[in-house]
């Protein structure tokens, strides 16, 4: 039988995926949830896709998860009489608070954040264009901030500002991110990701609005502040999944930071049972060529073998010139990290108490699987909290999660090694159960005869937390 891949693979859609032919070839070649950015585009646009996406993933027998990333308050520099600038070392640079939005040019640029210039202080280093130009900060008069250009360059509109450390106060939710939420819950997204979040209120804040609107879906907090790592387990408490946005957060800790924070979040997000995705550069080079440097495989297998649960794909795919071929390359990639025994073994609560009966099954269930010539594991959920407690133990036996909610079928597909199926037991006679599950995996090719396998579920079907009953079958 194929080996199964694993770690699941986000992917932006964009102009460069609304062509013929390239979603399905996406979905073939190893997609598992798309990422709508609101940063671009309009409300339409992102409703189409995701329309497109429902379409080809039934069309495929697939279940797509998709995830809305919201713009946030992304600071950034207004706009130059003449489009762009070119800022001298040594010389002194303005932002100005009170220029008008177009009135830029070498001495000075307005700035969309009105409050900046009380965030930042004497001798703050500013970041622009990721990181790009370098200004200190020389004093604050009012609203200007007269800086010092420490390292120059060409500058153009809308660029981004980030303060070096961190510490800036704006709101994690916008105006126009309260709009898009709205539509993200019109077009029935299984995610909604979350920018800049400083701590767990901001993610708390977000799921009541989230509620509110009647919203369902999965909270991503997107770690791209400095400010958010010392308060990382509370976030990834208040959130459902978190992402390495490695962008905005490598600008404001430092590059030689980086690595060693990933593989932190990604330890603790594991640790408290949530979901972590990596993003970020993972393939930049493939915008235009059609293999990834050795460095780019390099980074995706080490988050692989660190432990995520996803990597994404940005540019590379949305706007990209083969978005089918970059996800195919990154489906290698993950298999090739996925041979490796130590992406087999955990120590993941072993020493732990288990609260509830369902997490009980779940550390059982994996704990045998683990240490017994089974083939498959076969969980029907309800929630979804059975398999992602059974997805945080390493293991390479597939993980099959049966529901017969397409909500929860489709928040499966971002977990690690959880295949979701959509499976409706309604009107199922519940001795049938077992037979049924088997004969659903036969069908798709999963399991073949003599096979072992472990099944769970609980003695009331479609009942949240009821998984009390773990079986060894064999398949007849």
């Amino acid at each position: 039988m194929e080996r199964l891949k694993r770690t699941k693979i986000v992917a932006t859609l964009g102009p460069a995926t609304d062509k013929q032919g390239i979603l399905p070839a996406m979905i073939a070649a190893g997609l598992d949830v798309v990422r709508l950015n609101f940063s671009h585009g309009t409300a339409e646009d992102h409703i189409k896709r995701a329309s497109l996406i429902r379409e080809y993933a039934k069309k495929a027998g697939r279940e797509i998860a998709i995830m809305a990333d919201l713009q946030g308050p992304k600071i950034r520099i207004a706009q130059f009489r003449n489009a762009k600038v070119f800022l001298k070392q040594g010389a002194e640079f303005v932002l100005d608070a009170d220029l008008p939005k177009e009135a830029g040019d070498e001495n000075a640029v307005g700035v969309d954040y009105k409050a900046l210039p009380n965030d930042v202080h004497k001798d703050d280093i500013l970041l622009l264009d990721d990181g790009r130009l370098v200004l200190q900060v020389i004093q604050v008069q009012k609203n200007k901030i007269i800086c010092k250009v420490i390292v120059g360059g060409e500058l153009s509109n809308n660029k981004g500002i980030n303060r070096k450390g961190g510490g800036l106060s704006v709101e994690a939710l916008t105006p126009k991110d309260k709009k898009d939420l709205r539509t993200a819950i019109k077009l029935s997204a299984d995610y909604i990701a979350i920018s800049f979040p400083r701590n767990a209120a901001d993610m708390k804040k977000a799921r009541a609005l989230l509620k509110r609107a009647k919203g369902n879906a999965g909270l991503v907090a997107k770690i791209e502040r400095s400010d958010a790592i010392p308060l990382i387990d509370e976030i990834i408490r208040a959130s459902d999944a978190v992402m390495v946005a490695r962008g905005d957060l490598g600008v404001e800790i430092g590059d030689a930071e980086l690595p060693s924070v990933q593989k932190h979040i990604i330890q603790r997000a594991r640790s408290l049972d949530k979901v972590v995705i990596i993003a970020t550069q993972m393939m930049e080079s493939m915008i235009h060529s059609t293999i990834p440097t050795r460095a780019e495989v390099f980074d995706v297998a080490n988050a692989v073998l660190d432990g995520t649960d996803a990597v994404m794909l940005s540019a590379e795919t949305a706007t990209g010139d083969h978005p089918a071929i970059v996800v195919a390359a990154m489906a290698r990639i993950c298999l090739g990290a996925e041979k490796q025994s130590r992406t087999l073994v955990s120590r993941h609560r072993v020493e732990c108490q288990f609260q509830r009966s369902d997490e009980a099954i779940a550390m059982a269930t994996m704990y045998t699987a683990n240490h017994y010539n089974i083939r498959a594991i076969i969980t029907l959920t309800e929630s979804g909290a059975t398999p992602l407690w059974m997805s945080r133990i390493r293991s390479g036996i597939p993980i099959y999660a049966l529901a017969h909610s397409i909500r929860t079928t489709r928040r499966l597909a971002l977990y690690r090694g959880v295949y979701p199926i959509y499976f409706d037991i309604s009107k199922l006679d519940k001795r049938h159960l077992n037979e049924l599950a088997i004969t659903t995996l036969k069908e798709r090719g999963a399991l073949k005869k003599a096979d072992r396998v472990l099944i769970t579920y609980g003695d009331l079907l479609q009942t949240t937390g009821g998984t009390n009953t773990l079986k060894i079958l064999e398949v007849p």
